[in-house]
């Protein structure tokens, strides 16, 4: 099976809404991302039909459990080769994703991939999660494989407004994070997730962003 009827089999696994021109520019994606990592070290997964996989379908597999809302405001902490960010961003455009990244060089991967991409949608920065302050606030902070649920809380609620959420891709259930969180973070959701082609556990946890934000 080629790379683009593998992504289209799991779209349509997933029930998404994934047109045909965001599903050739997802593709396009993998393409550059593989360049890149000719030279860099992006991503550890380099076959096409992986990346497939554990790139695109792990990221889209999240939507249904994202807020719906036409102009969602999305920051992806440690963004690294992109994940779930752009993949998000390819499949909303109507939503504004910020890809955050402290890695210069993959920085500059994700700058490239929205300007080859031509992503309007999209903006990058360089910068530590503790340093950085956003002139609005968002309405949801996700993470995949960006540090323990603690951290990630820590770092990531002072980016959402009272009402964000804080969402970490996980793979086995993380019930030792979960018990450390912080006082005042909240999980209102644990849902498993079922990734096409991939036999793997996947979670997300879902929390109340503390402390308040407007």
């Amino acid at each position: 099976m080629t790379s683009g009827a593998a992504l289209a089999a799991g779209i349509a696994a997933l029930d998404l809404d994934v047109d045909a021109a965001a599903q050739a520019k997802l593709l396009r994606y993998l393409e550059l991302l593989g360049k890149w990592n000719r030279t860099h070290n992006l991503t550890a997964v380099r076959e096409p039909e992986r990346m497939v996989t554990h790139h695109l379908l792990d990221a889209l597999a999240i939507l249904p459990h994202l807020p719906q809302a036409a102009d969602l405001r999305l920051i992806d902490v440690g963004s690294g080769a992109g994940v779930p960010g752009i993949p998000l961003a390819l499949a909303r455009p109507g939503w504004r994703v910020m890809l955050l990244d402290s890695n210069r060089k993959k920085s500059a991967f994700l700058r490239q991939a929205a300007a080859e991409l031509v992503l309007p949608n999209v903006d990058v920065v360089a910068s530590r999660v503790e340093d950085y302050v956003p002139a609005i606030h968002f309405d949801v902070a996700i993470s995949r494989a960006f540090s323990d649920l603690a951290q990630f809380a820590s770092a990531a609620s002072p980016l959402v407004r009272s009402s964000g959420l804080l969402i970490a891709m996980k793979g086995t259930y993380p019930r030792a994070e979960i018990e450390s969180l912080p006082p005042g973070m909240r999980v209102i959701a644990t849902p498993a997730l079922t990734v096409p082609g991939l036999d793997a556990h996947r979670h997300l946890v879902i929390m109340t962003a503390s402390p308040a934000r407007s």
